[in-house]
């Protein structure tokens, strides 16, 4: 039996598609440069929002002076507008009150800034106990570096066989094999099933309460 679950946030936890692409869009309009359609955003983000802003750019112009341009008007407005569009997806509510109540520990792993994930799940899942809520952090390597899955591992007196890592795309599919921990995709995310597949998740789920078969 699995003892903790780790889930990825956004394409996850929380459609947050059209807020990351308005908070960006402003930015880049801010600058002069063209915005993007909100599917679009959809194979920008994943990495860290650094890498967000190097997508979004147009390729002549992705240096790291406009990325940190792009990331500084980004910011202050996403941190005031991260929850105007972004939802909880169909059934997760329910799953994390029922993981709760069965006893299993519930944490966030995330390459979204620190702030932002902690801002969304307070603001969406308030009622959750989660043991743990990381982002990215200044000095800690992004995922699929397995660095966060252990940091929240190192909190517990768990091992990697007690873990359920859940998350919508290849970079968590990565990320759970390099702390060697079962990974579970999930269909209703940014990414498409064609890049979970490959990289052979104990399953991918199409509904949030199938999680519940493999705790």
């Amino acid at each position: 039996m699995k003892k903790l679950v780790i889930f990825d946030l956004d394409g996850t936890l929380l459609n947050t598609i059209a807020d990351l692409a308005a908070s960006t869009n402003q930015a880049l309009q801010h600058f002069g440069y063209p915005t993007h359609s909100t599917e679009a955003y959809r194979f920008f983000v994943g990495n860290g929002i650094n890498k967000l802003f190097e997508r979004a750019l147009p390729e002549e112009e992705r240096t790291e002076e406009n990325v940190l341009r792009i990331r500084s008007r980004f910011i202050p407005y996403y941190n005031e507008h991260n929850a105007v569009f972004s939802t909880p997806y169909p059934g997760i509510p329910e799953l994390l009150h029922t993981l709760q109540e069965k006893g299993i520990l519930l944490a966030v792993a995330s390459n979204k800034y620190q702030l932002a994930t902690e801002k969304l799940i307070a603001h969406y899942f308030p009622t959750i106990p989660f043991i743990q809520v990381l982002g990215q952090r200044e000095g800690v390597p992004i995922k699929p570096d397995p660095t966060i899955v252990n940091d929240i591992l190192a909190t517990t007196e768990l091992n990697n066989n007690d873990v359920l890592y859940v998350g919508d795309s290849g970079v968590d599919m990565q990320t759970a094999r390099n702390a060697g921990v079962d990974a579970i995709g999930v269909s209703w995310g940014f990414r498409p099933r064609t890049e979970l597949e490959p990289l052979q998740p104990l399953a991918i789920i199409d509904k949030a309460e199938d999680l519940l078969g493999f705790i």
